[in-house]
């Protein structure tokens, strides 16, 4: 009994404790609130009246679409302002350069024509090793990235000009040679997965869409074909403004044209190297180094200005986990790769016109404007002959728009036909200088040649780039297929800076040959194509992960389309067609008898079977342990 009272009296003392003092406050909660709190909160978490969920939902994906339009545009305007820089820096660099009164009062014996050889040969000469680090450069630093880090190598160029020098000059041109075939690579495969991405925002409610499937055939070359040609709008836009310096700056210093051409006697296609004989002194007065600084800092400040675009206008093309994936392959594979690639007709065949492609966009400046524009008009119309180029590339970038009606051949193909019969026209073409019949004047053929040359090499560029992404449609990658097509270019860019010094009219006939050549080739391959002969394409590894920590889904793959099987998935089914064979042996010697069934079960082979099957079932059992663990 005193127990029981020690303990009614210990839990009287517990409420007490337990109990709040008297009054609406609690020490502990403050003010008691007034209403039924429970029905408060489930209010509050409850399904709301005004939230529509498929509303939201369809806001949501609209604002995925116009990041997507966003990413293209700020792909496009930052290509254009690099190469805008860069062309018009080089342009203008070369040209004082040459002449030879700025060499001597300037520098002195500092040897700046041979700097410029050497220059012009890193930038042209170093790209050729282009395929062996460009896919492990985007692997490892990402496309977003790659395209940031080239156009910080484009500034570099354009901040050694403050202090001309070999050491300076020279690295930061084959800095730009190690850049070229990445940053191209980058841009197409940038662009050709925004069109991939808008497909798929668009489409957001489809089946395949949300279990992340294979997309139908052609779902998505409406969209490669728009943001390709609104990305070769903007950068064909980049020889217009390379212009400027020229035009603004650089003009008002040139001397006379009969001064300039004084010596020249051929032009066109009697001509010999870019321009035979051409004065050494082409400046009437130097400009002033303040003046040049200004000029430089104007376009320092451009190409920094390009670099803020692609880090902040330009989203990251892939989740980080895809990147990790396809990091995670091996670099031996990713180096291993685009050679690979190559054993798919589709590539081999569209090789002659990745190399034209390369041939022509040279020629059009060399042989066209410099060989017979400059030559017959004078230098001071150089910037005009550019400019009417550019505006005539991008302008007719557009007619790759058609391709959404008409097929896909008449883009390469119209562009074929537009510069054969120019080539054929310009090999019977030779016009005089202006210092030998001033009183002719070849301006407006020539405006108009320019302007259809421009049309042509606009359909060129826009058609192969639109056409590799909607024959690689089914591949999230394309950095292998776009690596391939810039490293031909590139190959082909060094070879036009080697036969510099030819006959005009055999440059013409190589063209000719290589242009006829890469029109059947391409023939060949859409007949191919339509008789549905199956192609090759490379088996893309299984990632390895080896990041601790990290939730990875074992059957993502993001480098491996539908077509493209892993070691895993042909294990699994070889496991399968294995046990599918054993169950119609083991039926068959059921039916057989039951000696022959012993001693069929008891052989070396069924034994070994067996045990390959045992084996599969423990790593598959490994397998799923694994994953439960992660």
């Amino acid at each position: 009994m005193a127990a029981a009272a020690a303990d009614n009296g210990v839990d009287q003392g517990v409420e007490e404790l337990d109990a709040p003092p008297s009054g609406d406050v609690d020490v502990l909660q403050g003010p008691r609130r007034e209403g039924n709190v429970p029905e408060q909160v489930e209010e509050f978490l409850g399904p709301q009246q005004e939230y529509d969920e498929e509303e939201e939902e369809r806001k949501y994906y609209r604002r995925k679409r116009l990041a997507v339009v966003k990413n293209v545009l700020g792909a496009s305007v930052g290509g254009m302002i690099v190469y805008s820089v860069y062309m018009g820096l080089l342009q203008m660099q070369l040209i004082l350069h040459y002449d030879e009164t700025y060499r001597e009062v300037k520098y002195g014996s500092l040897g700046l024509e041979d700097i410029d050889r050497k220059m012009l040969m890193g930038i042209n000469v170093t790209p050729i090793i282009g395929l062996l680090y460009t896919p492990v450069l985007i692997r490892f630093l990402g496309t977003k990235w790659m395209m940031f880090l080239a156009s910080g190598i484009y500034a570099l160029f354009v901040s050694t000009n403050y202090w001309e020098r070999y050491y300076t000059l020279v690295p930061s041109a084959v800095a730009i040679g190690v850049a070229i075939v990445p940053l191209w690579a980058s841009l197409g495969n940038y662009i050709t997965r925004m069109a991939q991405q808008y497909y798929e925002y668009l489409n957001y409610k489809e089946e395949h869409v949300q279990e992340q499937k294979k997309f139908p055939k052609g779902a998505c070359h409406r969209y490669v074909i728009i943001f390709q040609s609104v990305f070769y709008i903007f950068f064909h836009l980049s020889f217009v403004f390379a212009e400027f310096p020229m035009a603004f700056f650089l003009n008002k210093f040139l001397s006379p044209s009969t001064h300039i051409l004084f010596s020249v006697k051929e032009c066109g296609a009697k001509s010999h190297g870019v321009i035979p004989d051409l004065n050494k002194t082409v400046l009437e007065h130097l400009p002033r180094s303040l003046v040049l600084i200004k000029v430089e800092s104007v376009l320092m400040g451009a190409a920094f200005l390009s670099m803020i675009i692609f880090l902040a206008l330009c989203g990251a093309a892939y989740r980080p986990t895809e990147e990790i994936d396809l990091r995670s392959i091996g670099w031996g594979n990713i180096f291993q790769l685009p050679f690979k690639h190559l054993r798919d007709y589709r590539l081999r065949l569209l090789c002659p016109f990745f190399i034209y492609s390369g041939f022509e966009v040279l020629f059009a400046i060399k042989g066209l404007i410099l060989s017979y524009g400059v030559c017959s008009v004078g230098l001071e119309k150089l910037w005009l002959l550019v400019m009417v180029y550019g505006l005539s590339s991008s302008s007719s970038s557009f007619l790759s728009l058609a391709t959404l009606r008409l097929p896909r051949l008449i883009t390469l193909l119209g562009g074929a036909v537009v510069h054969l019969a120019l080539i054929v026209a310009l090999m019977c073409w030779s016009p005089d200088p202006i210092t030998i019949k001033p009183y002719i004047n070849h301006l407006p053929e020539l405006l108009v040649l320019t302007a259809l040359w421009g049309v042509g090499s606009a359909l060129n560029k826009t058609g192969l780039s639109t056409l590799l992404g909607m024959l690689y449609e089914d591949k999230e990658r394309l950095d292998f297929v776009y690596t391939i097509y810039h490293w031909w270019q590139a190959l082909a860019i060094f070879l036009v800076y080697l036969w510099s010094g030819l006959p005009m009219r055999a440059k013409l006939a190589i063209l000719l040959i290589m242009l006829l050549s890469a029109s059947v080739c391409y023939w060949q391959m859409e007949h191919r194509l339509a008789r549905k002969v199956p192609f090759r394409l490379p088996r893309i590894p299984r990632p390895r992960h080896k990041v601790k920590g990290y939730r990875y889904l074992e059957e993502d793959n993001s480098d491996e389309s539908e077509s493209e099987k892993s070691e895993d998935e042909e294990r699994d089914e070889g496991e399968q067609q294995m046990e599918e064979e054993e169950e119609v042996e083991e039926g068959g010697a059921a039916a057989a008898g039951g000696d022959a069934g012993s001693q069929g079960s008891d052989s070396p082979r069924v034994r070994g079977r067996q045990r390959r099957r045992d084996d599969a079932y423990e790593q598959a059992g490994e397998r799923k342990e694994y994953n439960q663990c992660l």
